[in-house]
C-alpha cells in the first residue's frame, strides 16, 4: 500500500492564499497550545525550519549494501550514498518513538499557493486484521506535479506528526533527491525537541537549485525517474526511512 497523490496545481487563487508565516519568537520554543491543557495529547507550537544543504565534502562514500549490514546507521552514512536506495534501510519496528506523520502540505513560498496536500485517513483496522497489513504501508508517496514546479525557487513543506510516550531529542531529517543516478539536492532539517504524547507541526523551507533547460526537459519526459530518500534520525540513529518519486508532466 502507498499514497498516490496528485498536485492541486493552481486550484487555489494566489490572491486568496495564506501569506507565508511571519516572524514568531515562540515558534521554536516547543511550547504547548493553551487549548491543549489537560489533554493527553499536547500540541506543540508551529516551527519553521530552513533546510541547509548537506555537503558531501569529506564524507566517505557508502553503499546501500554496506549500510544494510550495519547495526546502526548515522547521518554521515546516508550522506555518503551516491544514488537512490533500492530498499528501506530500516524496518518500521525501529520507529520505537511511534512517530506518525498525519498531514503534509506543499506551498509556493512566493505566492502562498497550495500545490499539494494530503491527510492520513484514520485507522479502521481491527486488532484481528493486522496479519495482512503491509509493514511498509505509508512509507512511499508518488507525487504528480505540473512542469511549472521545476521552475520554483522556494517551497514550504508543512508536516504534522504525533509522537508516542517518549520524548524525542535531536530529531533530524536528511532528504536526498536524485534524477536517475545524479544527486540533485541534499536537504538537512532539524525538528528540535518533541514532547512525549504530542502533536507537532513544522514547515520546512526548501531552496531549490536552478535546473538547466535540458534537465527540466528530461525530468518532464521521464516521469517517476526523479526520486527521493527521506531519512529520519533520533540522536544520530536512523529510526525511519521513507521514499518518494515524482512526475512533472501533469496537465500536459
Amino acid at each position: 500500500m502507498s499514497y498516490s497523490c496528485t498536485s492541486r496545481g493552481n486550484s487555489q487563487d494566489p490572491s486568496s492564499a495564506k501569506k507565508p508565516a511571519g516572524d514568531n519568537p515562540g515558534r521554536d520554543t516547543g511550547g504547548t497550545d493553551s487549548s491543549s491543557t489537560g489533554s493527553p495529547k499536547q500540541t506543540a507550537a508551529m516551527k519553521v525550519k530552513k533546510g541547509c544543504n548537506s555537503t558531501d565534502v569529506g564524507v566517505p562514500v557508502t553503499t546501500e549494501e554496506d549500510l544494510l549490514a550495519s547495526a546502526v546507521i548515522t547521518p554521515e552514512d546516508v550522506l555518503g550514498l551516491q544514488k537512490i536506495t533500492e530498499n528501506y534501510l530500516c524496518s518500521p519496528a525501529e520507529n520505537v518513538y511511534n512517530i506518525d506523520f498525519t498531514r503534509f502540505k506543499i506551498r509556493d513560498m512566493e505566492t502562498g499557493t497550495v500545490l499539494f496536500e494530503i491527510t492520513k485517513p484514520p485507522s479502521t483496522d481491527k486488532a484481528g486484521d493486522k496479519r495482512d497489513i503491509d509493514p511498509n504501508a505509508g512509507r512511499f508517496v508518488r507525487y504528480q506535479f505540473t512542469p511549472a514546479f521545476l521552475r520554483l525557487r522556494q517551497v514550504g513543506a508543512t508536516v504534522e506528526f504525533t509522537v508516542g510516550d517518549m520524548p524525542i531529542e535531536n530529531f533530524r531529517m536528511i532528504e536526498r533527491h536524485y534524477f536517475r543516478e545524479k544527486l540533485l539536492k541534499s536537504f538537512d532539517f532539524e525538528f528540535g525537541f518533541c514532547m512525549p504524547s504530542s502533536k507537532n507541526t513544522c514547515e520546512h523551507i526548501y531552496e531549490f537549485p536552478p535546473l538547466s533547460e535540458d534537465s527540466i526537459r528530461e525530468m518532464i519526459l521521464h516521469p517517476y525517474e526523479t526520486q527521493s530518500d527521506s531519512f529520519y534520525f533520533v540522536d544520530n540513529k536512523l529510526v525511519m526511512h521513507n521514499k518518494a518519486d515524482y512526475s512533472y508532466n501533469g496537465g500536459t
